[in-house]
């Protein structure tokens, strides 16, 4: 799994609204970190990586809620949970994919056309998915949403 990034400076003694700051600041930073290559087929730890950086930014936006403007921290959630979405439906091909090419070998010579019938299938859906993520990251870049989760998280500083 892709390991989560250190918060930077965060100590102890800090208030709960300074964590959240630097928590969803580091978050956000790490999931756009993850999207160069995400589109790449043929390597696909860059959308799982994408993927659980989503999950982990999606989480603190919830647990840190009250310390960010309302409004602003929904709407950033909703866009962070639609991207969240559309990894995760590219996602699963990839998955079921990995894992009939690793047990392939384990059936019969006669079930392996029958495999890679079920492969063909996946491949589609995989580039279906792909082009609607492609879709969400153009919408997610044009509507600036990494700039907006910066933003908010200095929003949550004292």
């Amino acid at each position: 799994m892709a390991k989560a990034r250190p918060i930077p400076g965060l100590a102890p003694e800090d208030s709960f609204r300074v964590a959240a700051a630097a928590v969803v600041e580091t978050r956000a930073r790490e999931v756009f970190e993850h999207a160069e290559g995400v589109l790449d087929t043929s390597e696909i730890e860059h959308v799982h990586a994408m993927r659980v950086a989503s999950r982990r930014l999606r989480a603190a936006l919830e647990v840190f809620a009250v310390c960010f403007p309302q409004k602003r921290q929904r709407r950033v959630l909703r866009e962070v949970e639609q991207l969240a979405d559309a990894l995760g439906r590219r996602r699963d091909p990839d998955v079921a994919i990995e894992r009939l090419r690793a047990l392939a070998d384990a059936f019969h010579v006669a079930d392996r056309p029958g495999i890679e019938g079920l492969v063909a299938e996946l491949r589609t859906a995989q580039r279906t998915a792909n082009d609607a993520l492609a879709a969400t990251l153009e919408q997610t870049r044009a509507s600036e949403l990494e700039r907006r989760l910066l933003e908010l998280a200095e929003a949550a500083r004292p």
